[in-house]
């Protein structure tokens, strides 16, 4: 188990599988709220804390089959 005290603004957020999907912008509540910069659309999108697996090298990795809200991970460019 993780201390959410541990997560920091500015860490990154990784799946599973290590792919990026978002940086930590705050810890509200029990929920991880990413930088706006990181979104499709825009906007902040939350990452519940008990979706999250461990936290390792400054980063924050989910569990597996983890809710990755649309518009995260690969930013869609246009």
């Amino acid at each position: 188990m993780f201390e959410k005290i541990r997560i920091k603004e500015h860490m990154e957020v990784a799946d599973s599988k290590g792919q990026h999907v978002g940086t930590v912008d705050d810890v509200e509540g029990d929920n991880i709220k990413l930088t706006k910069s990181d979104s499709g659309d825009s906007m902040h999108h939350m990452i519940p804390l008990s979706d999250v697996e461990k936290i390792d090298d400054n980063r924050v990795y989910l569990k597996d089959g983890a809710r990755i809200p649309a518009g995260l991970g690969n930013k869609a460019s246009v």
